[in-house]
């Protein structure tokens, strides 16, 4: 806002039909260093408007022709000089009077006869009070114009990660190739570089999971994701993903809690496996070894309760919420990238399922999700 002084900017129309009374608030109000301009009716208020649209309004309510109602009625109907403040000043003083003005849109109501320090502070008060007023307007179209940007910046830099991370899946994909064929030939060499091909092999098949959890999360995030449904066993999906951990389970017990009449769910297989995989991993990367690793299943009102227990070091609680979000970083697990619990957020809540964490730093994690018991999506994307 500009620190010229309130009185000298404004600019002040006074409609009236009596010219005493414009003779007196003129004089009264140039005094105090306002810039004034008379009108003795509705239609000269009208051109004076067009001339030069005035900071405030002070407006007279009974006069021939074009009443004040009818004038501010008018104002208010034209985008341009619809926030121009109008205050009355009549000499009508019954409640409806009142309120009719108000409802038409004038900012304050004056009653004659009027003491002039009165009108000076109501005007003072909203030439400020609209003065703010435009200078919030303009801050927000100011941020809205800076988040608009902020967010086409976003939308091209992931465009351009995705298109990267794309690129990448090839060679990669050929690097996993080629180190396959060599552990064809890798039986005859010292065991120290057959570890070597055995580490390069794992770090590979690592980067290019990685690379499908990024594209992956990407196609979720813009609905570019079919749904395969079909009736599952939950508790068969879950037995499938502690296989597929392979070695990383020997130092875990990994146990499952599950009643043998388990209902069974409409799901994508792969999806909710992968869901399950990403939780157990983050189990056992995260609990000491030795610590065992609980799979809780259990049928509830309308869903399918699961839940992973791991004996980690805990999450603080005003961790919970961020640890789910794209890239999210919660301290005590600051070595994940947080892409595979987005993940199992977006291909849960695909499912018209919840998830959530359950946490107590010292006292170990429970991350849970629960699925619908029989109807999937009702589109078959996402």
């Amino acid at each position: 806002m500009s620190n010229e002084p309130l009185e000298i900017r404004a600019d002040i129309l006074i409609v009236d039909d009596t010219p005493a009374n414009l003779q007196v608030l003129s004089k009264a109000l140039r005094e105090q260093g306002y810039k004034v301009r008379a009108a003795p009716g509705g239609t000269q208020a009208f051109k004076a408007v067009q001339a030069q649209r005035p900071d405030l309004i002070l407006l007279d309510i009974n006069m021939p022709e074009m009443d004040g109602y009818a004038v501010c009625k008018a104002l208010k109907a034209e985008a341009a000089t619809a926030e121009i403040p109008v205050i009355f000043i009549s000499a009508l003083n019954e409640i409806e009077d009142k309120v009719k003005g108000f409802q038409l849109g004038a900012v304050d109501y004056i009653t004659k006869p009027f003491q002039f320090e009165e009108v000076q502070v109501r005007v003072h008060n909203h030439l400020r009070l609209h003065e703010l007023q435009q200078h919030l307007a303009k801050r927000n179209a100011e941020l809205a114009s800076s988040l608009e940007r902020q967010q086409a910046l976003e939308a091209q830099r992931e465009n351009l990660v995705h298109m990267l991370v794309h690129d990448m899946r090839s060679p990669l994909t050929g690097m996993q190739g080629y180190l396959s064929l060599l552990e064809m030939f890798s039986s005859g060499w010292p065991e120290k570089h057959q570890n070597y091909l055995a580490r390069a092999q794992s770090s590979t098949e690592s980067l290019i999971q990685m690379i499908n959890t990024i594209l992956d999360v990407h196609k979720m995030d813009s609905g570019q994701m079919a749904l395969h449904l079909t009736e599952s066993d939950l508790a068969g999906l879950a037995r499938q993903a502690v296989h597929a951990l392979g070695a990383l389970t020997l130092n875990h017990p990994v146990s499952m809690e599950s009643p043998d009449n388990l209902p069974s769910i409409v799901v994508d297989q792969a999806l909710i496996q992968r869901v399950l995989g990403n939780l157990l991993g983050n189990a056992l990367k995260f609990s000491p070894p030795e610590a065992p690793i609980v799979i809780h299943l259990r049928e509830e009102t309308e869903m399918i309760y699961c839940a992973v227990q791991d004996h980690g070091p805990g999450i603080p609680a005003d961790k919970h919420a961020q640890i789910f979000e794209k890239f999210g970083q919660a301290e005590v697990r600051k070595h994940s990238t947080g892409l595979g619990l987005t993940f199992c957020k977006l291909a849960v809540e695909a499912h018209q399922g919840q998830i959530g964490l359950d946490s107590t730093p010292g006292e170990g994690s429970t991350f849970w999700f629960t699925l619908p018991k029989k109807s999937g999506p009702s589109p078959d994307r996402f």
